[in-house]
């Protein structure tokens, strides 16, 4: 009983939210059914979870302080989330920290909802900060027609290196920029039954197909900061990765709905260097200008 009360408080907050946001946000739509798919939660490692769709990947830590959410995927996704993190026995409300890879529409659409179902205090990147609070307008690449996401109100905008703690966690905000100014990449530590986890949720720096190297008005730092990224993240150590796509880290090959508990099913170094590579020589393709 508890559980249904709870997703019913966080379900209706979230369908008055999306009634308001309707009317003033424009959000794409790229017809692409599995951003919007539900996907079964399930437990990554320790005290990390997937309670994303089955394409966008939102990440809960749990913690005895609270927890910790990080990426929401579309508007619509919103319900999704809530429902799942219900279903895997944790409380919406207990969200304390609002966290998103990047500032685009596909991984923050639900954080303006997520936020009034618990009251959490969202961090980002400093570079994204202002992208984040109007709703998309000033994005470099799509900026300019109106929000295609609900604002949020950052309340902390973090610097590459700094610490997010909550109870027993302390997550290290890495600045990968290029994507969007200001991308970035997640690195923790859990721990299950048998021993400890280094887990990286990474931002992968894939150059959009609109970019202008190496150099553009709204972004002249575009072709810098993408060979700074593509500079440090291959060098980053990690037990497990995780993206903001599903695809990216080939979750689907990984886990299937129902699979038992299986952490070391996502220890996967080679694939990780392998899609940094392929990133980079598809920027060094263009930049070369071919």
């Amino acid at each position: 009983m508890f559980k249904v009360l709870a997703f019913a408080s966080a379900f209706f907050c979230c369908a008055t939210w999306s009634h308001q946001a309707t009317a003033q946000v424009k959000e794409p739509d790229f017809g692409n059914v599995e951003w919007k798919k539900p996907y079964k939660p399930f437990r990554i490692v320790g005290n990390l979870y997937y309670v994303g769709t089955y394409e966008l990947a939102s990440y809960l830590i749990t913690t005895p302080e609270g927890h910790i959410l990080i990426n929401t995927g579309l508007a619509s996704s919103a319900d999704a989330i809530a429902k799942n993190i219900v279903s895997l026995g944790f409380t919406v409300a207990d969200i304390k920290i609002l966290l998103t890879n990047q500032a685009h529409f596909d991984h923050l659409g639900g954080m303006a909802g997520m936020y009034r179902m618990c009251g959490a205090k969202m961090m980002a990147d400093a570079a994204d900060v202002d992208v984040i609070q109007d709703g998309g307008d000033s994005d470099f690449l799509y900026g300019g027609k109106g929000a295609m996401f609900e604002p949020v109100n950052v309340e902390r905008a973090l610097k590459d290196g700094d610490k997010i703690t909550l109870g027993d966690m302390e997550l290290t905000m890495l600045h990968h920029p290029g994507h969007t100014k200001g991308s970035c990449s997640y690195a923790f530590t859990v721990k299950d039954e048998k021993r400890n986890y280094d887990v990286l949720i990474a931002n992968m720096p894939k150059m959009l197909p609109e970019v202008e190297l190496p150099t553009m008005p709204t972004y002249p730092e575009v072709g810098k900061d993408f060979e700074y990224t593509y500079g440090v993240m291959p060098g980053l150590k990690f037990d497990i990765w995780l993206a903001a796509h599903a695809s990216q880290f080939d979750l689907h090959r990984k886990h299937k709905p129902g699979d038992k508990y299986n952490p070391d099913a996502f220890i996967d170094r080679k694939g990780y260097d392998a899609s940094i590579k392929k990133l980079q020589k598809e920027y060094l393709t263009k930049k070369a200008g071919k």
